[in-house]
């Protein structure tokens, strides 16, 4: 007689819920700064020191970004000396987000930048 090999299943997600977090994950990459920063940190890991040089801004402002896209579970960093190196935590499948993103800004051209809610000049 072979015992039944009971499978434990994972509660079920409402759609509420994972629209909700799917949001929120967009939100955070809704940040040109934060693109940025997550673009540099494609090529490896970075000091803030060389992501400051690089895009030009405040060290405040780079670690401010660094510190929501470490909340979101984006960026990661480990100690080094007196600085922290700060990497992608999960690169192939950012790469993926992003990459899908810059083929759908090719199919619709510039409407995400006109269109009056979310575009270029709802921002000013």
């Amino acid at each position: 007689m072979n015992a039944a090999v009971v499978e434990e299943a994972e509660p079920p997600v409402s759609e509420a819920a994972a629209l909700a977090a799917a949001a929120c994950m967009f939100r955070s990459l809704g940040d040109s700064t934060r693109l940025a920063i997550l673009r540099h940190l494609a090529l490896g890991e970075h000091k803030v020191v060389d992501l400051t040089v690089h895009l030009g801004l405040a060290q405040s402002t780079v670690s401010a970004h660094l510190a929501c896209l470490r909340d979101c579970g984006l960026v990661s960093s480990r100690p080094q000396g007196r600085a922290s190196m700060w990497s992608l935590t999960t690169a192939p499948e950012l790469l993926d987000v992003l990459a899908a993103a810059e083929r759908l800004l090719a199919v619709t051209g510039d409407s995400v930048a006109l269109c009056p809610t979310y575009g270029e000049a709802a921002n000013r």
